[in-house]
Parts: structure tokens; C-alpha cells; sequence
């Protein structure tokens, strides 16, 4: 299960968990403007934005879970199980198979009101990458300085929602996430008054107590509604690193240890990697499950006008500097 998040200080920041019990060899990974996209039934790309973001490289084609484009477009695609529908081949839309959404959106946009309109003749179809790789079932959340979209591939239709908050999770679909958030809505930063009954002598006894209620488990729910709420009060100064602390402060309440979600067969849900973006200036952060340092790779420090992709191996093994 995965979690996504934007914030905005004096840049804007886009960033995502990546909550799995293995990993298919991710690495931060920059597509230069001359690379030639290949897509199954849209043929090849030969230029385009150029982008960086994390995926997992298959026959030297990125297959990326998360990117943002050098226009300021940022796009993650989340596990949406039992509710993802992909559809067989039509001849009056864009095919895009599901592996190629982020690209085909990064490619062509520079903005999510361009990446609205393309998807209205998107059809996104079941083909998958290879026959060892079957298609994920996804959903995806579109962000740019101004908005953010959830885009749900469901059986009627591809159903586009404004996302307010600029969150996504997994499961239920978008709209029964955002309904949801009226259960909370007495949540507060604030010390709690007395509304039990005015009899009563009650008082608050620790700091923190306005947030009773607020779900801690790991649920995909619980964490859009723990993320929803960190994200909107939080505050930071603006400067680059002041920013990009907070972010992973964020995204870092709903990290996933081992031992706490068990998937069976000695196996266990954990968070693989933690990604911020910079999304104006092209720099992506990350951190890994056994690495807590920030690590950065600036896509602009590349030349961006090469025709071939360029890969960075995540950095794994914890990083700790001695004081003494």
C-alpha cells in the first residue's frame, strides 16, 4: 500500500510512499527530452518533457511508479485493488496501457489542466509490460503548483476527481475517502474543551488531546485521514531544507515498520522508499526503509537532451555520522 502527498511552502513539493513487502530494484531514474518513448498503440515519442522519478527499468524501458516532468507536472500511481478496470482496445481513443499513463501524461503536459483534457481520450487498456509482469490495478493522483486530480480507472468510465487535499491512498475510491473525513471533522490542533456535560470537572490532562480520534492504524483509510490532517496544519519555514524536512515529517506518520503488517509466509509490509519533489526545480528526495539520510539527485545537473535514460541505484545501507 502506498501514500502520496503534496505541500507548498515558497516551492511546491510533491512526494509518495512505496509500501510493499519486496522490491522490483527501484531506481531514481531521469528520462531526458531525446529518450524515444515507445508506446503499444501510439507509436514512438521522440521528443518530449524531460522527467525523473523513481521506477523499476525493464529492457531499458523506465517503468516508473512516481515522476515529475521539467514543466512542474508531478504523478503517482498508487495500488487501487478491486477497484481498478481496464478495458479491452477502442478505435476512437488513446490506448495507453497502464504501465505507460505516467509517461504518456508527463510526455505530452505541463499542467494538470492539460493532463485533464488528454485523459478525455484516454482509454486505458489490460496489456500488460510483458507476460511475467502482470498489470497492476492503479489509481493515480496529478498535482501542479495550483491543483491536483485523482484519476480512477473504473469499469463505467475513467472518473477524474478535484483532489482539495492533495492526499491519496489506496482503498475505497476517491470520493468515499474524502466523505470519510466528515467523521473527523471535530479534530483539532487545539486543546479540547469541555462538551461532555458542564457538571462535569474535566479537564485536559496532556498536550495533543484535540487530536484524539484521529485513526492510527495502517489501514489505507486511516492513513489518507492521518495524512490529510498532518498535511494541512503543518507548518514550516521556506526555506529548500526546512521544506523538505517537513515533507518527510509528513509522510513519516504513516510509515510502515516490519512486523506490523503480516502478510503471511514470514512476509511483511514495509515502507521501501519515502519520495519529495521539488517539483519546480527538479530534485528528488528520497529515503529507503534501512537509509534514513536524505539523499537528492537534481535532474538539471544532467543533460537533459540525451536520448538515453539515466539511472541512479538507491543508496540502502543506513547512513549514520559520528559526533564523536
Amino acid at each position: 500500500m502506498c501514500t502520496a502527498a503534496t505541500y507548498k511552502t515558497k516551492d511546491f513539493y510533491f512526494g509518495r510512499t512505496l509500501d510493499y513487502e519486496f522490491s522490483y530494484g527501484d531506481e531514481v531514474t531521469i528520462t531526458p527530452r531525446n529518450y524515444p518513448f515507445s508506446f503499444m498503440k501510439k507509436g514512438k515519442i521522440n521528443a518530449h518533457y524531460a522527467m525523473i522519478g523513481m521506477a523499476h527499468i525493464e529492457n531499458n524501458y523506465p517503468l516508473y511508479y512516481d515522476a515529475i516532468n521539467e514543466k512542474g507536472l508531478a504523478m503517482a500511481g498508487l495500488n487501487f485493488v478491486g477497484n481498478a478496470y481496464y478495458h479491452e482496445e477502442v478505435s476512437n481513443k488513446d490506448n495507453i496501457a497502464q504501465f505507460e499513463v505516467i509517461p504518456w501524461i508527463l510526455c505530452n503536459c505541463s499542467c494538470v489542466k492539460e493532463a485533464r483534457k488528454l485523459l478525455e481520450k484516454v482509454n486505458i487498456i489490460n496489456t500488460p509490460f510483458r507476460e511475467d509482469l502482470p498489470v497492476a490495478q492503479l489509481h493515480w493522483i496529478i498535482s501542479d503548483e495550483q491543483e491536483s486530480i485523482t484519476v480512477e480507472p473504473q469499469k463505467e468510465a475513467i472518473k477524474i476527481y478535484q483532489n482539495p487535499v492533495g492526499v491519496l491512498t489506496n482503498n475505497p475510491p476517491f470520493d468515499m475517502q474524502m466523505f470519510h473525513l466528515n467523521n473527523y471533522m471535530h479534530v483539532s490542533t487545539k486543546e479540547p474543551k469541555n462538551q461532555f456535560a458542564k457538571e462535569l470537572n474535566l479537564e485536559a490532562y496532556s498536550r495533543g488531546m484535540g487530536a484524539i480520534g484521529l485513526p492510527g492504524d495502517l489501514s489505507s483509510q486511516s492513513r489518507f485521514v492521518r495524512v490529510a490532517f498532518v498535511k494541512m496544519n503543518s507548518l514550516s519555514k521556506e526555506g529548500e531544507k526546512e521544506s523538505v524536512s517537513q515533507f518527510f515529517h509528513i509522510l513519516n506518520c504513516v510509515d510502515q515498520q516490519r512486523g506490523c503488517c503480516d502478510l503471511g509466509e514470514g512476509k511483511y509490509e514495509i515502507t521501501l522508499y519515502t519520495s519529495c519533489c521539488n517539483v519546480q526545480k527538479g530534485i528528488y528526495y528520497y529515503t529507503t526503509y534501512d537509509n534514513h539520510q536524505i539523499t537528492a539527485i537534481d535532474m538539471h545537473k544532467e543533460d537533459l537532451n540525451k536520448d538515453i535514460i539515466i539511472r541512479y541505484p538507491l543508496i540502502k545501507e543506513e547512513q549514520i555520522q559520528m559526533q564523536n
